[in-house]
């Protein structure tokens, strides 16, 4: 009997540990700000962060879409207007009004995650404030660059049609073997040399990769970031993510399948977003 016992509670302890999950299979909870800047001195959409869609400014758009996807613990606004501050918290949103004088995004979000009531999150996720279609792959796969893929930045792109590299409103990566980002340019990359050559179109085509609007970072990155001067090709491209790329920061790229939505820029993307709200949502949910 005695004998009976022992294997009985051998059997027992056996079966708890097969069923008790290591503690290092279970991930420590990575501590995330979201923080989506938004200017209101727009000159291709004037006072785009106010524009309405589907009855709401855009910014109260973007905020929603942010807070639903789940991805951070604390999301809010970071804008030079008190307009768009008073908006969003008419809406219950949080806001936080910054320094007019921001030559970019991530330097307004920069200032936030700066703030004393701000501080203690382990990673900050950026989301552009016209990107109120971004997806949940493109917030997880960027902020998995930087939690999981020991990238001190991450972004996200999706695989694209050719097409898009004759459009200069969508932003274009090419990456290197290691998903870091090589460049981003509003031209056509990479560029087909010989267009006779079938193989070189098919590799062309398989890496026209759309960038999404979405960064993520570690504290520390984002404020080696801004400390870092303006670069030319930052100027030249108008695109802020080649500031630390030039300064020689590694950028990890998350590709994803999503469909293809460009941010707002213009009246025609405003229009066309005003479209496709209502289908989107009720997709999305």
């Amino acid at each position: 009997m005695k004998a009976y016992l022992r294997w009985r509670e051998s059997c027992i302890r056996r079966a708890l540990r097969a069923s008790t999950v290591s503690p290092r299979a279970r991930p420590p909870h990575v501590k995330t700000l979201a923080v989506i800047p938004a200017r209101l001195g727009a000159t291709r959409l004037p006072r785009k962060p106010l524009r309405l869609l589907a009855g709401v400014p855009l910014i109260v758009r973007v905020l929603e879409r942010v807070i639903a996807l789940r991805v951070a613990d604390r999301c809010l606004v970071a804008t030079d207007s008190p307009e768009i501050l008073d908006e969003v918290e008419r809406a219950g949103g949080e806001a936080v009004l910054t320094d007019a004088s921001h030559p970019s995004g991530t330097d307004r979000v920069a200032e936030v995650a700066a703030r004393p009531d701000v501080r203690g999150f382990d990673a900050i996720v950026n989301v552009q404030g016209d990107e109120p279609f971004v997806s949940a792959a493109a917030m997880r796969g960027a902020l998995a660059q930087v939690t999981e893929q020991g990238f001190a930045l991450g972004t996200a792109a999706l695989r694209a049609r050719h097409d898009v590299l004759q459009r200069p409103d969508v932003v274009k990566v090419v990456t290197a073997d290691d998903g870091s980002a090589l460049y981003f340019s509003r031209a056509p990359i990479p560029f087909l040399r010989d267009t006779s050559d079938t193989s070189d179109t098919a590799e062309r085509d398989a890496r026209v990769l759309h960038h999404v609007g979405v960064y993520a970072y570690t504290p520390d990155a984002l404020a080696r970031w801004v400390a870092l001067p303006v670069h030319p090709l930052e100027r030249i491209e108008r695109l802020e993510q080649l500031r630390p790329l030039a300064h020689g920061m590694r950028m990890g790229v998350a590709i994803t399948d999503d469909t293809a939505r460009s941010g707002i820029d213009t009246e025609e993307d405003l229009e066309l977003a005003n479209s496709q709200w209502a289908t989107f949502t009720t997709t999305e949910s």
